[in-house]
């Protein structure tokens, strides 16, 4: 897969494509039957998706200078392009949420942008899609615009699955209550979280239960606590898959107050340190906890792993 981080200067081969657009923040079910449907429209075509890079609500927020906004995002850009890739998505377009395209209007966004600079065969997007300055364009709009500038267009009706309405802030309710697998049903997909391996405290070294330790930052965090997950290791030597338990939290044991995941990989023996690191989130097993001693919190430990290791065994 091919990542264009701006819709200028497009080289030849990545020109053409059959595009499914939006922001993609989960690659669910919505998105998925979207991204189905560009590729069905133009079979000949290149598979290719256009999203936007920060997120539009990332960029705005900043505008407004609103620092207190909670992090909401299911997946960072590249956690999202390796979801892409693996849907056969040949050529991502990640175009720069700036100014000047906050300004575009949907005329010229579609003109410039779309027909031009990417040079597009075909657009696909959610029956609830809305593009250009203010918000003034929405899926009727672009059929129009692709007909005036020469692409096709396929609006897609919004999905359901289980009488719940697929999307985004759906699943982030989910993971916020503390249910994976349901969300995993929005999804389509285990929820992950990905990113390099980084250095911590390293008590769980000492306790014998060392834990690859990953940053959350701006990501909307499902509930803290404890659960059972699948690890993937994308990475390196010990690159594979693996059971695990995992503690997504502050640590309160240890007066921590910053947020981060911490995995103990079942059976595993390896320096991860700088490796990337794919964590879904399986089953939650119980909220964060403070202990009376080390020999407690130990022996909950051992305990949480046995209970993952059996849930891990029938799933």
């Amino acid at each position: 897969m091919q990542r264009h981080g701006d819709w200028q200067a497009i080289a030849a081969g990545a020109r053409g494509a059959s595009v499914a657009m939006g922001n993609f923040d989960g690659v669910h079910l919505g998105h998925q039957a979207v991204i189905r449907a560009a590729r069905d429209a133009a079979p000949g075509a290149p598979l290719g998706v256009v999203t936007f890079e920060p997120h539009p609500r990332e960029f705005f927020a900043r505008h407004r200078g609103d620092a207190a906004q909670p992090a909401f995002r299911l997946m960072d850009a590249d956690a999202r392009a390796s979801r892409l890739g693996k849907l056969g998505v040949a050529q991502l377009y990640e175009l720069k949420f700036d100014a000047a395209l906050a300004a575009m209007s949907a005329e010229d966004f579609a003109r410039e942008v779309l027909a031009r600079g990417l040079g597009i065969s075909h657009v696909t997007v959610g029956a609830d899609f809305e593009f250009g300055r203010g918000r003034s364009g929405n899926a009727a709009v672009l059929a129009d615009l692709g007909r005036r500038f020469g692409f096709g267009v396929t609006v897609l009706p919004l999905l359901a699955a289980n009488a719940t309405r697929v999307s985004s802030t759906a699943i982030r309710r989910l993971l916020s209550e503390g249910h994976p697998r349901e969300a995993k049903e929005l999804l389509g997909h285990w929820h992950r979280i990905e990113g390099p391996v980084i250095h911590g405290e390293k008590r769980g070294r000492e306790l014998g239960y060392p834990t690859a330790n990953m940053a959350v930052g701006g990501l909307h965090l499902p509930r803290l606590g404890v659960y059972a997950v699948k690890a993937d290791v994308l990475d390196g030597p010990q690159a594979g898959s693996y059971g695990g338990a995992a503690s997504l939290g502050v640590r309160p044991m240890f007066g921590e107050n910053t947020p981060n995941l911490e995995t103990f990989l079942f059976d595993f023996s390896g320096d991860l340190y700088g490796k990337r690191l794919s964590v879904a989130f399986i089953d939650y097993l119980r909220p964060e906890l403070k202990f009376d001693g080390l020999p407690a919190l130990m022996a909950q430990m051992e305990a949480d792993c046995a209970r993952a290791r059996e849930i891990l065994s029938a799933s």
